[in-house]
């Protein structure tokens, strides 16, 4: 493939097979939770938001701006131009920052921050989703009787806690049940929405875009408040675009025409048309929607639907961790993996505990969707702002667009998200400022463990030796070379390590197999095994070997030494590996901002994953070595 269709490298191979109806199902699974039950929620909201000023006019143009929004953002953006900007098969903002060409050591650290404060308010979101979509399917118990009311909390914070207290065990077993649920899911909203658009065919002349652009002109900026509400709609487009290495881009594109994009249009059309005929403010529009003896099986398919639209959140917040943490963002965290087939299938307990804290707290402090609401969409909208900003890059860049070119496709879609990002402002004294706080946190965390990663290894950098001066060392001062395999784990790859040398002096001795092994990660997805180990001799028995995985990868040290050992390289079954773990301190003459920054990345440093855990490393080989350096 060349550039310009967006490719980068080799096509994963989900995008050169057909798709089959068992990977649309996957992608009803995974990719569509989030989108599938904004139904839940989204016109409640709008509801509360008009208040006495939703009238027939403002329903149908609300309705009007909800399908012409998940035209132009989801089918449009995201399906016809985001998806086709792929890293070897990979999606996300941070592959799409990788598209970008951008390092943050040379031109474009702006487009690198654009990325990572992107993927950072990916977190913000992911707290805030399972405690909404939940609390909404559980309030559909208040549209059968009020009997529910007192309990509709509790029973989410219940869900929610089971939910995440289940992550361990992977979800390998049950994520085969989310396709099936969520095509009943889908075709329950379809046939809901149809029943009642035939009752009302006439909500069907809210198709037409001058309904939603007069609500917006005519209603000020209650009108332009409104567009926070729409927005809702579609929470969970980044997925479409994060999913896709999982998937592939041709099933979830199919499943989004085919399916999920008429089943979204006919439940907002039927909420829509229902209402106008019984307008009832204080009911959910789309529990209403369902027959009486419908709507306790309808609040369980609903809440099924939610779990497994929180199931993708907390999933890919998963695998943005292991991503940024692999790319050098973010300190090492201890991960799971939960499945011997299949990469994606990781557990971060961290990430995982963390999340639930603050998702319960957020369910327990705000106590209902409606409220809740309110704290939704600020996050997401930024995101979708940094990811149109990102695509106009890689159509100039990558791509090779005209500049006229990229800014007629991006222009518009920027307008678009600018539009709502400026609406969901109005929600930050409301709850907003909770998952951009958050964000931001993360955000802050990220560039402080780059800063102090990059800070040692200058320092590390100035105590090594250039290889001349210590094999003429070794010689002259005669050190012993003793029996076996000697690993020093280094981030150095073109001289000695503090680690070696130091061994050396104190110990006077040397492995007669001594190895420099350096682990990098690239900025794409996969390493192709022919490019995965590079050797080379320094001096008799000594070696530099360079291992290169992809960011999505598990990285397996004793697994690729098996593999050098058939090149040549003397390895003995039992290495020792040796790895120096620093304990970071402030110089004395630092402000007071930087000394706090110094402090906040050496509490890291103490606390992040050991070598052992991240790869794979058995610990019964392994010997750190701690050191003070400052920076």
């Amino acid at each position: 493939m060349n550039d310009s269709t967006g490719f980068t490298g080799e096509p994963h191979s989900r995008f050169e097979q057909a798709p089959s109806a068992t990977s649309i199902l996957l992608a009803l699974g995974i990719v569509y939770g989030d989108l599938g039950t904004s139904p839940l929620y989204t016109l409640q909201t709008i509801v509360h938001i008009m208040g006495g000023s939703f009238t027939r006019e403002a329903a149908l143009g609300s309705l009007s701006l909800i399908v012409w929004s998940l035209i132009i953002t989801i089918s449009i953006k995201y399906c016809l131009f985001v998806m086709r900007a792929d890293n070897h098969g990979e999606g996300g903002i941070l592959a799409l920052m990788a598209l970008t060409g951008a390092r943050w050591s040379g031109h474009g650290r702006w487009l690198v921050a654009l990325g990572l404060f992107g993927a950072a308010l990916i977190y913000g979101d992911g707290i805030i989703t399972p405690a909404i979509s939940v609390l909404s399917a559980v309030e559909g118990l208040n549209v059968a009787t009020d009997a529910f009311k007192p309990y509709t909390m509790p029973i989410a914070v219940v869900i929610l806690i089971a939910l995440f207290v289940l992550q361990h065990r992977g979800t390998a077993t049950v994520g085969r049940a989310f396709g099936p649920v969520m095509l009943l899911w889908f075709l329950t909203m379809a046939v809901l929405g149809i029943t009642s658009v035939v009752q009302h065919p006439d909500v069907l002349v809210a198709l037409n875009p001058l309904h939603g652009f007069r609500l917006l002109t005519t209603h000020g900026l209650l009108g332009f408040t409104l567009l926070g509400g729409v927005f809702l709609a579609l929470t969970g487009g980044e997925a479409l675009y994060a999913d896709m290495g999982h998937v592939g881009r041709r099933p979830i594109r199919l499943a989004w025409y085919g399916l999920v994009l008429p089943a979204l249009v006919l439940n907002y059309a039927g909420q829509i048309g229902n209402f106008i005929e019984s307008p009832d403010p204080g009911a959910n529009p789309f529990f209403k929607l369902a027959p009486a003896w419908g709507i306790y099986p309808l609040v369980t398919l609903a809440t099924l639907a939610t779990v497994i639209a929180s199931q993708a959140i907390i999933t890919g917040s998963f695998s943005m961790t292991r991503q940024a943490m692999q790319l050098g963002w973010f300190p090492g965290v201890r991960i799971n993996q939960t499945s011997a087939e299949e990469y994606g299938q990781i557990y971060v307990p961290f990430v995982n505990w963390t999340m639930m804290c603050l998702t319960v707290a957020l369910t327990i402090g705000f106590g209902s969707s409606d409220r809740l609401a309110g704290a939704y969409g600020a996050a997401v909208s930024t995101t979708m702002v940094l990811t149109t900003a990102l695509l106009y890059q890689v159509m100039r860049r990558r791509w090779h667009w005209s500049t006229a070119r990229a800014a007629a496709i991006a222009g518009p879609l920027l307008a678009v998200d600018l539009a709502f990002f400026l609406a969901n402002l109005f929600k930050i004294a409301d709850g907003g400022w909770i998952p951009l706080l958050f964000g931001a946190l993360v955000f802050a965390i990220m560039m402080t463990w780059h800063f102090g990663v990059d800070a040692l290894h200058r320092r590390t950098m100035a105590q090594s030796q250039h290889a001349d001066a210590f094999f003429a060392d070794l010689r002259d001062q005669h050190i012993v070379r003793v029996p076996g395999t000697a690993i020093f784990l280094t981030r150095l790859s073109h001289r000695i390590p503090p680690i070696i040398v130091n061994y050396v002096k104190q110990g006077h001795s040397l492995h007669e197999t001594a190895i420099a092994l350096t682990a990098s990660f690239e900025s794409v997805p996969r390493i192709r095994s022919s490019d995965r180990i590079h050797c080379e001799q320094l001096c008799e028995g000594v070696w530099h070997i360079s291992v290169h995985f992809g960011f999505v990868e598990i990285p397996d040290l004793p697994a690729v030494l098996t593999n050098v050992k058939k090149i040549g390289v003397p390895i003995r079954d039992k290495a020792t590996y040796y790895v120096e773990r620093h304990d970071p301190v402030s110089r004395r003459r630092r402000n007071p901002l930087a000394r706090f920054q110094i402090a906040l990345f050496a509490f890291m440093a103490r606390n992040s994953a050991h070598a052992v855990d991240r790869f794979r490393i058995p610990s019964g080989s392994l010997i750190e070595i701690g050191s003070r350096m400052e920076i």
